[in-house]
C-alpha cells in the first residue's frame, strides 16, 4: 500500500494550487484526478473563465504559475448599470493608482500552467476515482476504483461542489437554490470593450461581459429558470440579438462564437471545513453565486491560508488545532461573500418602485463617494 503525507482529491485549479504551495516542503504529496489534469489549450478561447484579482495574481506568482499562463487579459475598469433605475457604478484604476483591477483568464490556461509548474516536482498524479475512505489512527486509508489502496496523514478534498470527500466524510452542507441558470458562451463585438468588465442588471437576469481581448468576451447571463430555458431554445443569431438588446447595443451587434451552455446556480456551504486529518478547500467547502466572479479567488485564499498554517506549525499534519485555525479564518470571509452575493441577487431581482429608487440611489451614492467607492473596490480586488 502506497503511503503519502498528503493526498489531494481533485486535480483542478484549487487542488493543484495547494500541491504547488507545499512543494518547498519535504512532504510526499499525491493528487487523485480521474480526468485530464493538463487541458490542451485550444486556438479559440474557452468559455469557462475566471476574474483573477491582484491578490490571486500575487499568490499565483508566488507558487510559480503566473508567468506560465499562456493567455491573460488585464482589465482596468468595471462598469455596472441597472435597467430599472438611474443607478450606475464605475470602478477604475484611476481611483486607486493601480495598473489594473484584475485579469480575465480561461480556467484551462490556469490549470495547464499549474500542471507545467508541478512537472518539476515530486508530486504524483494518480488517474483514478475515489471509491471510499476509512479513518485510521494515522489518518485515512483510501480505496480507488482501480483497486489501489492508499493511505495518508492528511486528506484534502478539492473535488468541487459535489465533493466525494465531503460526502464520504459525512460532512453536512447547507444549500440555496437560486432557481436560476448561468448561461455561458463567447462572443465577438462590433465595438471595443475598453479594457472593462461590464454588468447590466435586468428585471429577471444579470448579464456579465468578461473581455478576453479587445472585441472578444466570455459572457455569463444569470437568468431565472423560465427565462434561461427560453434563451436556450434560441438560435445563436437570435440569442445574440437578445444579448445585444440586453446591454443596450453598447457594443454594437454581438456575434456568438461558441456553443451556448448553461448550469444551475446553487450556493452550498459545508457545515464543517475540517475533521481530524481531513480538510475541504475551494468549492468542496463553499461555492457561491457567480455575480462577482469571486469563486476561484476564494479557493486560492483557502489554499494560501491552509498552506501558511501547515508551514508555520512545522507541517504537523496530525494537529487538529491547525486545521481548525484554517477553518475559522476562512469561514468568515467565505460566508460574508456568499451572503453578500445572495443579498445582491435579491436586491436586483426586487423591482417595486421604492426598491428601484433605493437601488439607484445607493449605486450613485457609492459612485460619488470616494471613501465608499474605495472600500468596495478594495474588497472586490481582494485587498
Amino acid at each position: 500500500m502506497n503511503s503519502f503525507d498528503i493526498i489531494v482529491v481533485g486535480g483542478g485549479m484549487v487542488g493543484q494550487a495547494f500541491a504547488l504551495s507545499m512543494t518547498n516542503s519535504d512532504l510526499n504529496i499525491a493528487i487523485i484526478e480521474p480526468n485530464n489534469p493538463n487541458p490542451e489549450i485550444q486556438k479559440n478561447f474557452h468559455t469557462r473563465v475566471s476574474a483573477i484579482t491582484p491578490t490571486s495574481q500575487a499568490f499565483l506568482h508566488n507558487i510559480g504559475v503566473w508567468d506560465l499562463i499562456q493567455r491573460k487579459y488585464a482589465f482596468t475598469d468595471t462598469k455596472v448599470w441597472d435597467e430599472n433605475s438611474h443607478g450606475s457604478l464605475d470602478f477604475s484604476t484611476i481611483d486607486d493608482d493601480s495598473t489594473h483591477l484584475g485579469h480575465i483568464i480561461e480556467n484551462d490556461c490556469i490549470q495547464s500552467a499549474m500542471f507545467a509548474a508541478l512537472a518539476g516536482t515530486k508530486v504524483e498524479f494518480i488517474s483514478a476515482k475515489l471509491e471510499s475512505i476509512d479513518k485510521t489512527n494515522q489518518g485515512y486509508q483510501l480505496h480507488l476504483d482501480d483497486e489501489q489502496q492508499l493511505q495518508c496523514s492528511l486528506l484534502i478534498g478539492a473535488d468541487g461542489a459535489r465533493s466525494r470527500v465531503r460526502d464520504l466524510a459525512n460532512i453536512e452542507f447547507s444549500e440555496t437554490n437560486y432557481q436560476q441558470k448561468a448561461i455561458v458562451c463567447n462572443i465577438r463585438s462590433a465595438k471595443d470593450f475598453e479594457k472593462s468588465t461590464w454588468q447590466r442588471f435586468l428585471s429577471t437576469s444579470i448579464i456579465a461581459l468578461l473581455p478576453l481581448s479587445e472585441r472578444e468576451a466570455s459572457i455569463v447571463w444569470s437568468a431565472e429558470n423560465h427565462l434561461a430555458d427560453e434563451l436556450l431554445t434560441l438560435s445563436p443569431e437570435a440569442f445574440a440579438q437578445r444579448l445585444s438588446a440586453g446591454v443596450e447595443y453598447r457594443f454594437g451587434e454581438l456575434e456568438v462564437l461558441s456553443e451556448i451552455q448553461a448550469f444551475p446556480l446553487i450556493e452550498r456551504s459545508a457545515k464543517d471545513y475540517v475533521k481530524q486529518n481531513l480538510t475541504l478547500i475551494g468549492d468542496a467547502a463553499h461555492n457561491i453565486h457567480p455575480l462577482a466572479g469571486q469563486g476561484v479567488n476564494l479557493g486560492f485564499a483557502d489554499v494560501s491560508e491552509l498552506s501558511k498554517q501547515l508551514k508555520s506549525n512545522n507541517q504537523s499534519l496530525e494537529d487538529y488545532s491547525i486545521l481548525r485555525t484554517y477553518a475559522r479564518t476562512r469561514r468568515l470571509d467565505n460566508e460574508l461573500m456568499a451572503k453578500t452575493m445572495t443579498g445582491l441577487n435579491w436586491i436586483y431581482k426586487e423591482n417595486s418602485e421604492p426598491m428601484r429608487w433605493l437601488r439607484g440611489f445607493g449605486m450613485n451614492l457609492i459612485n460619488e463617494n470616494s471613501t465608499l467607492k474605495s472600500f468596495f473596490q478594495k474588497h472586490a480586488t481582494g485587498n
